[in-house]
């Protein structure tokens, strides 16, 4: 694909609680390993990973768990993919924690499953400026569009885009608000409207950053989403500066690599 750098993001631990859907969400819903085996893994081939920091965030040893990876060189906390208002005392402990050391929460927003309460996120966004916020998943890209409606079955709308959603304004009216354009959710949001896309970049191509968000066995052609993201972005901006703001100077800049 390309890729020089690649960033391992590690599962909290397997635990069945209201916050894993009784499981359903431990290894991130994807059968990650945790913070240990990445740890492992980024340190026996340095030139090539990093690593990230992660825990359930409601369970009492949380912040611990993730100021222990931190102190070992970890660049980003998360993905943070749990059932948990974005709001609570557990995820401000967190973001406190992520100002304190100065890396990115990366949280995957995702209605009525993972992260609730994107509407009013925008408090976390005022009360923690210290604080860096990348968002990812359904939710935040289903958001660019001003007329879109929570709906659990509909995460990936289709059609023309109204500009001027959540996510949009979060970018535009938050600096310390980022986003990843990982994930069929956000090759699905440069895609459905593609005149869309290119304005909607053009406004934040300082706080959009690349990611794959899959395996990318394949490597190339319509098997490997991480590679269609890529080529898609190539196709969407004939700025050769832009694209190489998107897939590689804003993560450098945002987690210090």
């Amino acid at each position: 694909m390309g890729i020089t750098r690649t960033i391992l993001l590690p599962a909290g631990r397997s635990v069945n609680s209201p916050s894993t859907h009784e499981g359903v969400s431990n290894g991130l819903q994807a059968k990650c390993l945790g913070n240990e085996e990445c740890h492992r893994f980024a340190k026996t081939h340095p030139e090539l990973y990093l690593f990230g920091a992660n825990e359930v965030p409601d369970l009492p040893e949380a912040t611990k768990e993730i100021e222990k990876y931190l102190k070992l060189g970890a660049v980003v906390i998360g993905e943070q993919k749990f059932g948990v208002e974005c709001d609570s005392p557990e995820m401000q402990r967190i973001y406190q924690l992520a100002a304190d050391y100065r890396v990115p929460v990366l949280m995957h927003w995702q209605y009525k499953m993972y992260n609730y309460g994107f509407d009013r996120f925008y408090k976390m966004l005022e009360k923690y400026p210290r604080t860096t916020f990348i968002g990812h998943a359904q939710t935040w890209w289903a958001h660019i569009d001003k007329n879109y409606v929570d709906d659990d079955r509909n995460l990936y709308p289709k059609g023309r885009v109204r500009p001027g959603g959540i996510t949009d304004r979060y970018l535009s009216d938050y600096a310390n608000m980022y986003g990843d354009l990982s994930a069929g959710s956000g090759l699905n949001a440069l895609q459905r409207d593609e005149d869309h896309a290119r304005e909607f970049i053009q406004r934040h191509q300082d706080k959009l950053i690349y990611g794959s968000d899959c395996s990318d066995v394949a490597g190339s052609g319509p098997a490997c989403q991480g590679s269609q993201t890529i080529a898609t972005l190539r196709r969407l901006l004939p700025s050769k500066r832009v694209q190489r703001k998107l897939l590689h100077e804003n993560a450098q800049r945002l987690f210090k690599i």
